[in-house]
């Protein structure tokens, strides 16, 4: 890593500590989560990012309770990924392991990916490539009292791209719990976009 790297890096973690001071966010970095949420419903949006010349995507994941309050966001990366199917299962599979991690027992998942959506909502058995993936994704509903996945147009979940495409671009993973990051609000404001709350 080159030092102007590593000053990029301690930048936008300085960024990100002055952002924490002002919303108080709650960073987790182990898998030790409070169970606040349970019994709560929520909805999670994903999206995947995807760099065919590295083989790398990136998941982007919002969750949002009831009354419309960001309960975390989330950027994970994947290496190894074959195409865009891969990438969009593998968010999905995010979502899921993100409702779990936040011990919500009924949620709505929701992405642009209409193949993945249909193969979450399906019960036959999946052959394709992403097949693997599902039956992963289809192992961990039994987690939750009432489960949903739905789809939607890409305009409208711009916010999940916007943390997917962030994420890879960057080569930087983040979980962060009542809010999302400052360099997410930036590009969203960048866009013409208003962050979400």
């Amino acid at each position: 890593m080159s030092g102007s790297e590593i000053a990029r890096k301690i930048r936008n973690y300085l960024t990100e500590l002055e952002a924490a001071k002002k919303e108080k966010p709650t960073i987790h970095t182990s898998d030790s989560y409070q169970q606040i949420f349970k019994r709560g419903k929520a909805t999670v949006q994903f999206d995947a990012a995807f760099d065919s010349q590295t083989s790398t995507s990136a998941s982007g994941l919002l969750a949002w309770n009831e009354e419309g309050k960001i309960l975390a966001s989330l950027a994970v990366l994947h290496s190894n990924i074959e195409d865009p199917f891969t990438a969009e299962a593998h968010a999905g599979l995010q979502a899921i392991n993100l409702g779990i991690r936040l011990g919500i027992n009924k949620m709505e998942i929701m992405g642009d990916s209409k193949t993945v959506i249909k193969k979450c909502q399906c019960f036959n058995t999946d052959r394709s490539i992403i097949g693997a993936i599902i039956r992963d994704i289809r192992n961990r509903k039994e987690r939750y009292e009432e489960i949903m996945f739905s789809f939607i147009p890409k305009a409208k979940n711009i916010y999940a791209h916007t943390i997917a495409t962030e994420a890879l671009k960057r080569s930087e993973s983040f979980y962060l719990e009542k809010g999302v990051p400052e360099m997410i609000r930036r590009e969203l404001e960048r866009r013409g976009l208003k962050p979400p709350n």
